[in-house]
């Protein structure tokens, strides 16, 4: 793992959670996107070299809307930033870790992601994060 790529948190409302962070940082949002995969609506900010993502539900079935029902608004996940994901999935598998994909997936911006069970991570969510590359052929279950 190279390093903390972002951290996660969740929110009820995405706008009025913007406006809090934008005066927080004093910046606003450098990049906002859908995931329709994950049923959330997400805005980024940077300060220096750190990033936070905003999450906010757009579906009632979603993990982000699971999450507040259950546990509030607040840090939802920290992401680490890999150079192979599929790689690192591997190792953390043979390491006893139990990850909640067999496969990485599309996440926002341009990630392949994969997400760690927080049972075995003292109860912290953790997400693997790797850069999609041009032409980066993407392995799915069904062509694995």
């Amino acid at each position: 793992m190279n390093k903390i790529e972002h951290i996660g948190i969740a929110v009820k409302d995405l706008e009025l959670s913007c406006g809090l962070y934008e005066k927080l940082l004093g910046a606003p949002a450098y990049k906002r996107e859908l995931v329709a995969s994950e049923g959330v609506s997400a805005a980024f900010f940077k300060t220096g070299d750190n990033k936070i993502e905003l999450l906010a539900a757009i579906t009632g079935d979603s993990a982000i809307a699971d999450f507040i029902r259950n546990k509030g608004e607040g840090v939802h996940h920290i992401a680490f930033d890999v150079t192979d994901i599929y790689a690192e999935m591997e190792r953390l598998r043979n390491n006893g870790f139990v990850l909640l994909s067999s496969e990485p997936k599309a996440g926002a911006d341009h990630k392949l992601i994969c997400f760690l069970h927080p049972k075995g991570t003292n109860g912290v969510l953790i997400e693997l994060c790797q850069e999609i590359n041009e032409g980066q052929e993407i392995r799915t279950e069904s062509n694995g």
